[in-house]
C-alpha cells in the first residue's frame, strides 16, 4: 500500500499529516491524489467519512503559488458548517507557514465588511457556500479570473438543496481552462448532467465494493410508533441505548426547536442547530457538541449536512427522510473513519412509502421494533440491537423505559449498560468516560433527576446496581452502594476506549477494565 509521499505529496505536507496521526492514505485518497496532481478532472464517489476532504485538499495546496496574491482555488460546499470544517482542515495543513497560503472561508451570517477586508488582502484559497460566494461575485468584491482549480464538495446535496442555479453562475465566472473536482456520496441524474456540462473528460473514481453507507459499521433499526407517541418513543430509545453523542434529525426548524425544548425540559443535555440561528450561535453550539459538553444535537438536514464530529455514536431520524440520499447523509454522521455507530428511524403510518423507497435504495430491509405507548416500552420482534455482536436472533421481549421506583432502587441513582448517560441530575451530573460503543456495552453512572432527589436525601446512600442483569435479580442496596462509589470515580465501567479522541479526561487504564480515560465527561 503506497504512502502519501509515494502518491506524490511533498515532504512538508506529509510531515504535517504525521503530526495529526495520519500516515496511511484511504482508498479514495490513493485513487484520486495521483490523478489530481496530474491536473486531470475527477469525479469521486465514496461514502461519507472516507477521507474525501484530504483527497482534494492535498493536491490543491501543492499546486497553489503563494507568491501570486489572488484566488487560485475555489471550494464550494453546501453548508456553513461544512465550509468551516474544510477550512479547519486546510489551516491544519498550512499551520506555521508565515508567508504561506492564505485561506478565507466565505459564508452567510458573517460580517460582510470583514470578509471584504480579507479579500482585499489577497487570498489564495477561497472556501464558501454558494449564496455568499455569489453575493460577493455580484458586488464585484470577488475576482475569480485567476482560479485554476474548482471543487464541488457534497455535490449531490448541493443540488438537493436547490443550489444548482448559484453553482452554475459561479462556474460561469471561472476561466474555461481549469481543473474541476467533483466529490459526492451518491450520483443522481442532476450531478451527472452538471459533470457532463462543466467537466473536461473527467476520470470517474468509484471505490469498489463500497456502499454509500458503511452497513457493516452502522446498525439500523426502525421504531414503529404514532406521531403522538414519537417523543416518548425517542426518550425510550435514548434511555435504552445511552448514546455518548447523538444527532437527532428533524425536517423543519420549528420542529427542531420544539423538540429541543422538550428534551431540555426532560433533563437532557441538548441544543438545536438550524438556519434561524445566528452564525455565532451555530458556531457556539457546534463547539460545545465537539467538546462533548452536549450529548444531544437536534438539527435540520441543511444545518447538519456534511458534519464530521468525532464520537457521534448514534443518529436518530425523528422525522423520516423523504429520499434515500437524505437518509444516507444523515446516518453517515456516525460510523465514520472505521468506527461503529447506530441509526434509529421513527416511522408513523404515513411514513411507510418513504421507508419503502429508502429500503429499496440501500437494498436492505431494516429491522423493526414497535413502541407501545400504553405500556411505555419497546417490543422486540427480532434480535436485540443492543447485543448484535453474535448476529443470532433472540426471542421477542419487552424493554421498559418507565421502570418503577422499586426497580430503580427506591429512587436512588442507577448504573446501567450503555454508551452514556441520558439525563442530567439536579446537583451532581453524571460522570462519563471514554467514547461509548453503539451496541450498548459497558456501564454508566447516573444521578437521578430532580423528582427523586428528596428520596435520595432521606435514604442517605441509596443502592446502585451494576447493570440490567443485577437489577433483574434485585441486588441489595449495600451491594449497589459500592458500585456507586466506584462508578463515579471511574466513569463507565467496561466501556471501550474512545480511540484517538480525548474529549475530557486523561487517558489511563484500570478502572474500566480496559485502556481509556478514567475521568470522562463530568457534569457541570
Amino acid at each position: 500500500m503506497p504512502n502519501f509521499q509515494q502518491l506524490g505529496i511533498d515532504e512538508q505536507r506529509v510531515r504535517k499529516l504525521k503530526e495529526q496521526g495520519i500516515a496511511v492514505p484511504t482508498p479514495v485518497q490513493q485513487e484520486t491524489i495521483p490523478l489530481l496532481l496530474e491536473g486531470k478532472d475527477v469525479i469521486a464517489r465514496a461514502r461519507t467519512g472516507t477521507g474525501k476532504t484530504l483527497a482534494f485538499m492535498l493536491p490543491i495546496l501543492q499546486h497553489i503559488d503563494p507568491n501570486r496574491p489572488f484566488p487560485q482555488a475555489l471550494i464550494i460546499a453546501p453548508t456553513r458548517e461544512l465550509a468551516l470544517q474544510i477550512t479547519e482542515e486546510a489551516r491544519k495543513l498550512t499551520a506555521g507557514e508565515p508567508d504561506g497560503i492564505k485561506i478565507l472561508a466565505v459564508y452567510g451570517g458573517q460580517d460582510v465588511e470583514k470578509q471584504l477586508r480579507k479579500l482585499e488582502g489577497g487570498r489564495h484559497l477561497i472556501i464558501g457556500t454558494p449564496g455568499r460566494l455569489l453575493d460577493h461575485l455580484r458586488r464585484g468584491t470577488l475576482e475569480l479570473g485567476g482560479v485554476k482549480m474548482l471543487v464541488l464538495d457534497e455535490a449531490d446535496q448541493m443540488l438537493h438543496m436547490g443550489f444548482l442555479a448559484e453553482v452554475e453562475a459561479l462556474i460561469d465566472a471561472l476561466p474555461y481552462r481549469r481543473q474541476t473536482m467533483l466529490f459526492s456520496a451518491t450520483m443522481p441524474a442532476g450531478v451527472k448532467q452538471l459533470a457532463a456540462r462543466y467537466m473536461n473528460k473527467p476520470e470517474d473514481i468509484v471505490i469498489k465494493g463500497a456502499s454509500p453507507i458503511p452497513l457493516e459499521q452502522i446498525k439500523q433499526v426502525v421504531v414503529e410508533c404514532t406521531d403522538r407517541s414519537k417523543q416518548d418513543a425517542l426518550r425510550a430509545m435514548i434511555e435504552r441505548y445511552r448514546p455518548f453523542l447523538a444527532i437527532i434529525f428533524c425536517r423543519t426548524k420549528r420542529r427542531a426547536s420544539a423538540l429541543n425544548e422538550a428534551l431540555l425540559a426532560a433533563g437532557y443535555e441538548s441544543d438545536e442547530l438550524h438556519g434561524d440561528l445566528s452564525q455565532a450561535k451555530r458556531e457556539a453550539v457546534m463547539k460545545r457538541f465537539r467538546e462533548a459538553k452536549l450529548q444531544l444535537l437536534v438539527a435540520t438536514d441543511v444545518a447538519a449536512r456534511g458534519l464530521d464530529v468525532e464520537g457521534v455514536t448514534h443518529v436518530f431520524n425523528y422525522d423520516m427522510p423523504h429520499d434515500v440520499e437524505s437518509y444516507i447523509h444523515r446516518i453517515g454522521r456516525t460510523g465514520r473513519a472505521g468506527g461503529s455507530g447506530m441509526a434509529v428511524t421513527f416511522m408513523a403510518a404515513k411514513d411507510r412509502s418513504d421507508l419503502a423507497r429508502i429500503e429499496e435504495g440501500i437494498s436492505l430491509r431494516l429491522k423493526r421494533v414497535r413502541y407501545d405507548a400504553h405500556e411505555g416500552n419497546v417490543q422486540e420482534e427480532r434480535a436485540d440491537n443492543a447485543g448484535m455482536e453474535s448476529g443470532r436472533p433472540r426471542k421477542a421481549r419487552h424493554v421498559s423505559s418507565l421502570e418503577s421506583d422499586r426497580e430503580r432502587g427506591q429512587g436512588g441513582g442507577r448504573r446501567e449498560g450503555g454508551t452514556g448517560s441520558a439525563r442530567r441530575g439536579q446537583s451532581d451530573r453524571s460522570s462519563r468516560g471514554g467514547r461509548g460503543s453503539a451496541d450498548g456495552r459497558g456501564g454508566r453512572s447516573q444521578a437521578k433527576g430532580r423528582a427523586e432527589q428528596p428520596r435520595r436525601e432521606e435514604s442517605g446512600g441509596p443502592g446502585r446496581r451494576a447493570g440490567a442483569e443485577e437489577r433483574s435479580r434485585g441486588q441489595s442496596k449495600s451491594q449497589g452502594g459500592a458500585g456507586r462509589g466506584s462508578a463515579r470515580s471511574g466513569g463507565r465501567s467496561g466501556s471501550p476506549a474512545r480511540g484517538q479522541a480525548n474529549q475530557g479526561g486523561s487517558r489511563g487504564s484500570g478502572s474500566r477494565g480496559g485502556s481509556g480515560r478514567s475521568g470522562g465527561r463530568r457534569g457541570r
